[in-house]
């Protein structure tokens, strides 16, 4: 790592950091838009309803497995064994998503939105932690990874709490959401991985990116296709990012 770039690089994480922290815990409390519960695709087939948004969580089940069968049983995966726990993580919350968020679009409301949103940050949060242990610091990885973990899962139940008390508050989870996509190109960008191949990292931060321009399009696009909804896409185009990072992981080769 060029001593310059990483000085750099540290300055400009730790100064986007701070200005983003206080600018959305400066924001008034953000209470979660009830409109969001009403996808476009409510259609019921087999006596499943909103059946193809809780149907397409399934590409998240396979890669998941996929991940932890890799580590556990074929050993076909190139990690750090130091944070091997962060891998395990990353792919069990990937897993997780398949079972929280069906059980979100199947009833779609506050409550049932916490069992999404769980394992998503589990495994946002443990890929943050990863990145940091390949690009930055190993040591600093492993410190970070349990924080992180339980910041996350916090910002999550403190945000259903608060709505229990007719005081919604999501800017934590923005925080937990939006901060790490703004560091991890900052870290890809001024910090050498220890692994020859990274291009996976950037395939995911771009099927993010895509995910929730499809979230947001989400009538639009099912008024075009009329068979599938945005919503539906963004689970599959994030499911085929995080298929694209496993098999970097398994071809990659440690520097």
């Amino acid at each position: 790592m060029n001593l310059v770039n990483g000085k750099f690089g540290y300055i400009t994480i730790i100064l986007v950091s701070i200005f983003a922290i206080v600018g959305v815990l400066m924001l008034d409390p953000i209470a979660q838009d009830l409109e969001y519960h009403q996808f476009i695709d409510q259609r019921n087939i087999f006596a499943i309803p909103n059946f193809w948004n809780v149907i397409s969580s399934l590409p998240f089940l396979l890669v998941g497995v996929m991940g932890l069968k890799r580590i556990f049983y074929s050993h076909r995966i190139r990690l750090i064994e130091d944070i091997k726990v962060a891998y395990v993580l990353f792919f069990s919350g990937v897993s997780l998503v398949t079972f929280g968020s069906g059980y979100y679009h199947f009833s779609p409301s506050n409550s049932s939105l916490v069992w999404d949103r769980l394992p998503m940050t589990i495994a946002f949060m443990a890929l943050f932690s990863i990145i940091i242990s390949e690009f930055v610091s190993l040591k600093l990885g492993k410190i970070l990874l349990w924080p992180l973990i339980a910041f996350g899962v916090y910002s999550v139940f403190y945000w259903h709490s608060t709505e229990v008390k007719g005081e919604g508050d999501l800017r934590l989870y923005v925080l937990v959401q939006f901060l790490p996509v703004l560091i991890i190109p900052l870290i890809l960008l001024f910090f050498k991985s220890k692994f020859t191949d990274v291009k996976a990292y950037w395939i995911l931060l771009c099927a993010y990116a895509l995910a929730k321009i499809l979230e947001y399009f989400d009538a639009v696009i099912y008024n075009v296709l009329l068979l599938f909804s945005g919503h539906s896409l963004k689970h599959v185009v994030v499911a085929l990012g995080v298929l694209f990072l496993l098999k970097m992981y398994s071809n990659r080769e440690p520097i």
